[in-house]
C-alpha cells in the first residue's frame, strides 16, 4: 500500500530514490476493520495518517451521547486530529473506519524529519494544509448560512464519491440534521 501513497505524492512532485527510501523506512501501513476505532477520544494522536484504501470518519460525542461527524476521509485524503497532534493533548475526537480501511501512518517525529530533510515534501504538505483550511472555511460558511437542503446539495456537489459510501445516519450527523430530516431532504431533492 505504500505504492498508493507514493503515487499520490508523485502526482505533486518528484522525489529521489533515496528520499523515497527514507519515507518508506518511517512509514507504517495498518489495516482497520469496519467499525474499528483508529483513534479513541482521550488518547493522544501522534501520527499523520494517509488513507490508502477505505473510508473513515472523525466525530465527537456530546454529553447527551449524540454523535457529531466532523469529517469523512477516503482514498488519497489525510485524516487525524491536528489539535491533539500539535498540542500533544488528549483527543476530543474519535476516528472510526466505516469501511475496511488501510492507512499509512507516519509518527509525528518522523514526519517532521521528512519535512526537514526533504523540502519538496514539506512544500507539498504546506499546500495540502492550505487547501484543507480553505475547505474547512467553506464548511463553516455552509453550516452557518445554508438551509438543511442546501447543505445536502452542497455535500453532493463537492463529495459525490461519498454519497453512496457513507451510512445515512452518519451523513445526517455530518449535516447537523436527524436521519428523518435527511430522508425528507433527499426526497425533495430527487423530485426537483
Amino acid at each position: 500500500m505504500f505504492s498508493v501513497f507514493k503515487k499520490y505524492i508523485e502526482s505533486k512532485a518528484v522525489l529521489s530514490d533515496d528520499e523515497w527510501a527514507f519515507i518508506e523506512s518511517v512509514s507504517n501501513v495498518k489495516k482497520f476493520r469496519k467499525h474499528q476505532l483508529v483513534l479513541k477520544e482521550g488518547d493522544v494522536w501522534n501520527f499523520h495518517a494517509f488513507i490508502c484504501d477505505g473510508c473513515v470518519r472523525r466525530y465527537s460525542v456530546d454529553a447527551d451521547n449524540v454523535e457529531h461527524t466532523i469529517q469523512f476521509s477516503i482514498e488519497n485524503w489525510w485524516a487525524g486530529d491536528r489539535e491533539s497532534l500539535l498540542n500533544e493533548t488528549p483527543s476530543k475526537l474519535n476516528i472510526e473506519a466505516i469501511e475496511n480501511t488501510t492507512v499509512l501512518l507516519i509518527h509525528k517525529d518522523d514526519f517532521d524529519k521528512i519535512c526537514e530533510k526533504i523540502p519538496t515534501f514539506s512544500s507539498i504538505i504546506s499546500s495540502i494544509l492550505q487547501k484543507s483550511m480553505n475547505t474547512t472555511q467553506k464548511r463553516i460558511q455552509a453550516d452557518i448560512s445554508y438551509t438543511a437542503e442546501e447543505k445536502y446539495l452542497h455535500f453532493l456537489e463537492f463529495y459525490p464519491q461519498l454519497a453512496n459510501r457513507v451510512p445515512r445516519h452518519m451523513l445526517a450527523s455530518y449535516l447537523g440534521v436527524t436521519p428523518e430530516t435527511l430522508s425528507r431532504i433527499r426526497k425533495l431533492a430527487y423530485k426537483k
